[in-house]
């Protein structure tokens, strides 16, 4: 796509009503929740990561609900990898809940070669169609917008207008699908405003732009779980 469509497509999306920064997806009883990602969900599933606290919180707080927490992250992938493996990895595991936390690669991966990532039409379309699968199947999902590209303030990210493309995507999509929403894209610009005196690149929520530290899993975990209304 030429960069004049991209612009148009960004202030469109952009130009949505805005949401909650969570639409609340109340847990039930016996709910099987999936977390479905790329590496910082399969990192998220680790000691220490924002599935596996998500997890003990729920074991912990939640016992009477007997819910249980299934991690499907994959390093490396985009919405396209995620259509390729719904059923072996979501949907043949029977899930209650759907938690889709994607977009930084599809971002980060076209930085220099827009082919290597996925554009904004295909990541529209491939997620929705993913939405509407899990939706089928009768479950419920919850999107989460991506994250950071970089830790800087006030734009000062080389992806944060993609990234912002993106989110404003998968917020429209919320609310054309009725899903839930984690919006993490606007949590971390949020935090990183308030907690990055220095305007670092890294070592505020992530490790090296992107993957979570400790605090970040942690953070991500408490803003995955107002999205379960907990």
């Amino acid at each position: 796509m030429k960069k004049l469509g991209i612009c148009v497509l960004a202030m469109a999306w952009m130009c949505m009503p805005a949401r909650a920064q969570n639409a609340v997806t109340p847990l039930k009883a016996n709910d099987r929740i999936v977390f479905l990602g790329d590496s910082i969900t399969q990192g998220g599933a680790g000691p220490k990561g924002y599935v596996s606290l998500v997890r003990e919180e729920l074991d912990k707080n939640a016992k009477d609900l007997k819910v249980e927490v299934i991690g499907a992250g994959i390093s490396g992938n985009k919405v396209p990898d995620l259509e390729n493996r719904l059923e072996r990895d979501v949907l043949s595991k029977k899930p209650t809940v759907v938690v889709i936390y994607i977009g930084i690669n599809d971002v980060w991966h076209g930085e220099n070669d827009a082919s290597k990532g996925t554009m904004p039409e295909r990541f529209e379309s491939g997620l929705g169609g993913i939405v509407e699968k899990i939706q089928a199947s009768g479950a419920r999902v919850i999107l989460a917008t991506p994250s950071l590209i970089g830790e800087r303030k006030d734009g000062g990210n080389k992806l944060d207008a993609n990234l912002d493309l993106y989110a404003g995507i998968t917020r429209k999509l919320a609310a054309e699908k009725k899903t839930g929403l984690a919006d993490l894209r606007r949590a971390f610009l949020d935090h990183v405003a308030k907690n990055n005196p220095e305007n670092r690149e890294a070592g505020i929520l992530t490790s090296d732009r992107v993957h979570l530290n400790d605090a970040g899993n942690r953070f991500v975990a408490v803003e995955m779980l107002k999205a379960l209304g907990r």
